[in-house]
């Protein structure tokens, strides 16, 4: 028999190559989509062209992606203005997440009720998967949140005060985990990017149950939060506040106190299903 009639390896990478070649292509292409909505997201409203420029990819290519997320819903075209704007699908998505994180009703008050005493943005933030997520805020006019900031915002944990005090209620294994996905990159001088040092300053934040960042996330704004716990003791949100460097100095004793007291009622209602505001 002739062996060069019979090359089961040959053919079997072959078909491997090809499957492994589907594959990659179908995860570009999924990419380049997303990539798409994000970018029709952060401008509102955007023509193929400027798409095609910004993402750097061939106009063809970006028909075709936006024909398919118009004829799914995600996007609409609007044709009197040659651009695309977000569909009724993405407005579904996001109202269905906004359902399950938002923070429920009494802990909104809490935080209204905080932001209200000290004079100063207030926020909440919850672990969701191993991501810290903000799912309310209470600022005004005279003491806004910081402006990155937002519902939803789940970044650079390591240099905010509400999300250092998250990552120290961590385990190790799962704050392994969450560094292996999210770098410690720096948003002014003073951000801590060392892993070991933040380590160390993470062990510090658990002890205490405190967590203080001085100008790491906004230059010239400082941020304090402690924990909200349940039945365990465990850490499963955290209150926080922001306010100017310059004020921080001055107001400590009082700002920790605050928090403590705060953290305390949302930590009762998560427990028990009711607070109330005054209580020791």
């Amino acid at each position: 028999m002739s062996t060069a009639a019979y090359r089961p390896d040959q053919r079997g990478s072959g078909e491997t190559g090809s499957r492994t070649t589907a594959r990659e292509e179908g995860v570009a292409t999924l990419q380049r989509a997303f990539a798409v909505l994000e970018e029709v997201s952060a401008s509102g409203s955007i023509s193929a062209r400027e798409l095609s420029e910004r993402l750097s990819i061939p106009l063809p290519s970006v028909y075709r992606l936006l024909n398919e997320l118009v004829a799914a819903g995600y996007l609409v075209h609007l044709r009197a203005e040659h651009s695309f704007e977000l569909g009724h699908k993405v407005f579904g998505l996001g109202l269905s997440l906004q359902r399950r994180i938002v923070a429920p009703s009494p802990v909104r008050r809490v935080i209204d009720e905080l932001h209200r005493t000290l004079g100063m943005a207030a926020y909440f933030a919850v672990y969701r998967g191993l991501d810290v997520v903000l799912t309310y805020l209470s600022d005004c006019p005279s003491h806004p949140r910081l402006t990155p900031l937002r519902f939803g915002f789940h970044e650079a944990a390591h240099a905010t005060a509400f999300g250092k005090i998250m990552l120290g209620g961590m385990s190790a294994p799962e704050r392994d985990a969450y560094f292996e996905g999210h770098s410690l990159r720096p948003l002014t001088p003073r951000t801590i990017t060392e892993r070991e040092t933040l380590e160390a300053h993470l062990l510090d934040v658990a002890t205490r149950g405190l967590a203080w960042e001085q100008e790491e996330f906004v230059p010239g704004q400082t941020c304090a939060a402690v924990g909200v716990r349940n039945g365990s003791g465990l850490v499963i949100g955290s209150v926080a506040v922001s306010m100017p460097a310059r004020n921080a100095e001055d107001r400590p004793r009082q700002v920790e106190s605050c928090l403590r007291e705060y953290a305390g009622h949302a930590s009762r209602y998560l427990r028990s299903g009711s607070t109330q505001l005054g209580s020791p």
